[in-house]
């Protein structure tokens, strides 16, 4: 019997902004590392240990899981089963937006718990997944994404402004300095200068507000820079250097370590995928 092949694919609905993202037979584990966007995903067969917010989770088939933008988690198989997966994926400003409308707040909410067992979000989930596989009718994949958020957001999220005067708030300003300036060789001297903390402080005050230490949040910020200039057509090797890593060799291993192919497979597909579509949608698998 032949062995099953991996595959992952992404789709994009231009009209609602978001992602589709799927995952099939997949084995590999995925170390440390976040997005930019709110994920609302769906294991649908196969199981994982997640690590998220210093607790562990076993997910099983019909977990739901919810990441925030820039949640540090990792995951990897349990008892070497394979994977089958499929997520939306919302940037903040799209979901900044929906949330206007479903209630009228101006706050970017926050999961309350990374995982749950939620029958109806599963259905919905799905359903809004298929029609942007198959390219519904725009008023019916609309419909689809406002009643999965309206669940997610009423049972699984909590509204708060941050508190300007707590640790927290200078390590977020350390955040967006390491956004604004990912391409540069930042250094530990730097960030202590900027945020007034001693460096063994700060290296603890960083890691426990975001998971991850500020090297591996500089990392993280790089490679989804770099995904974008790839998606944009710019060649791998220039693509490294805009994004700021210095070795390719280093770059390649740690860019196919997290995303399971490497840089000019990914251009490739999505290029390819790309024209295929007209831009309109496109597929990486």
């Amino acid at each position: 019997m032949p062995e099953q092949q991996e595959e992952r694919k992404i789709f994009y609905d231009a009209d609602l902004n978001i992602e589709a993202y799927s995952l099939c037979g997949i084995v590999q584990r995925f170390p440390k590392h976040f997005h930019d966007y709110y994920v609302i995903g769906l294991v649908e067969k196969g199981s994982r240990h997640l690590w998220c917010r210093d607790r562990e989770y076993d997910l099983a088939a019909g977990d739901i899981v919810l990441f925030n933008p820039r949640e540090a988690h990792f995951c990897a198989p349990l008892n070497g089963e394979r994977l089958d997966y499929r997520a939306v994926n919302i940037k903040p400003e799209v979901m900044e937006a929906a949330v206007s409308e479903i209630n009228g707040s101006d706050c970017l909410p926050q999961f309350r718990e990374p995982v749950v067992r939620q029958g109806e979000l599963a259905v919905r989930l799905k359903e809004l997944y298929g029609e942007i596989l198959s390219g519904a009718p725009r008023l019916e994949r609309g419909e689809s994404f406002y009643f999965l958020l309206e669940a997610v957001l009423q049972g699984y999220a909590v509204f708060s402004e941050p508190d300007p005067r707590m640790p927290g708030m200078e390590i977020r300003k350390l955040c967006a300095f390491i956004e604004e300036h990912f391409s540069e060789n930042i250094s530990l001297d730097e960030l202590s200068e900027r945020s007034g903390f001693s460096k063994s402080y700060l290296l603890r005050v960083f890691t426990k507000e975001t998971g991850v230490s500020p090297y591996r949040y500089l990392q993280n910020v790089r490679l989804e820079r770099t995904k974008q200039y790839l998606e944009q057509g710019i060649p791998p090797v220039d693509a490294a250097g805009m994004a700021g890593f210095s070795d390719q060799s280093h770059f390649t291993n740690f860019f196919k370590e997290f995303i399971g192919v490497t840089p000019k497979q990914y251009q490739k597909i999505f290029t390819e995928d790309c024209k295929a579509d007209g831009g309109k949608r496109h597929e990486r698998k």
